[in-house]
């Protein structure tokens, strides 16, 4: 059973970390109804989606992505390169505990997930304002022994590696050129986004479907043309808080019971 673990968006979103984008106005209650559209897409391709406990508090809550890895074995637990989003892991924890057992990274390694594109055994591990080089060593260390590759891999202009490339394929990503080489994914098929459309290559491959923000249109005919199979979402409130597709849930698989 494949399982999305999400968390609720919290009425302190305006308040959210911003690295590359202007602060705007941010319509909570929109926000709101856009993530519940997101889980109910999510329900819909057949996905589990477990909540984790609400933060109000804490303003970036809703991009659980970045609080953790989760692998078939085993979960990480990232430090986030923000000091403010050090607390929305112990909830997460508290979540993942029950699907995986769990790894920490300390200090002085810093990581967030949305920095992390797993691509099977491989690890693309972006280095950016908030993921440090401890944090490549770190995770070599810990998942080395189980048979995961680990890749830093260089990127510019953006706040996440995956807001650069994600996968909308078994062996095919969806990149800007302009922000990561396609040098860095030897042996894959690379489909660069409109170049209009710059942000557009966050999508999220679930259960063979692409869910893909609906603000993207240009990129998502690119994607079509292709034959990927897209289930659209409207995510523009999230999007003024540098958030993506990927970065509302944390997708695992798990035993049925």
């Amino acid at each position: 059973m494949l399982v999305a673990l999400t968390r609720p968006v919290s009425p302190s979103l305006a308040a959210c970390e911003l690295t590359h984008l202007p602060r705007r106005p941010i319509d909570v209650q929109r926000a709101i109804v856009q993530h519940t559209a997101y889980e109910a897409a999510l329900t819909a391709l057949g996905v589990h989606v477990v909540r984790a406990a609400a933060a109000p508090e804490l303003p970036d809550a809703v991009f659980i992505e970045d609080t953790a890895i989760v692998l078939d074995e085993l979960a990480v637990l990232t430090r986030p390169g923000a000091p403010s989003r050090r607390a929305e892991t112990p909830a997460v924890a508290d979540a993942l505990a029950s699907f995986r057992p769990l790894l920490h990274l300390a200090d002085p390694a810093t990581l967030d997930g949305g920095d992390v594109l797993r691509l099977g055994r491989d690890l693309y591990v972006g280095q950016s304002s908030r993921s440090n080089a401890a944090a490549v060593a770190a995770l070599r260390d810990q998942l080395t022994p189980h048979g995961y590759r680990i890749h830093a891999t260089p990127f510019r202009h953006c706040l996440h590696l995956k807001s650069a490339v994600t996968a909308v394929g078994e062996r095919r990503l969806l990149f800007n050129p302009a922000w990561v080489s396609a040098d860095c994914f030897p042996g894959y098929e690379m489909i660069a986004v409109d170049p209009g459309e710059p942000a557009a290559a966050n999508a999220l491959l679930v259960a063979g479907s692409v869910v893909y923000p609906e603000h993207f249109p240009r990129t998502a005919e690119r994607l079509l043309r292709t034959g990927a199979e897209l289930m659209p979402v409207e995510c523009s409130e999230l999007a003024k808080a540098e958030g993506g597709v990927t970065c509302c849930c944390l997708l695992l698989e798990s035993p049925r019971r």
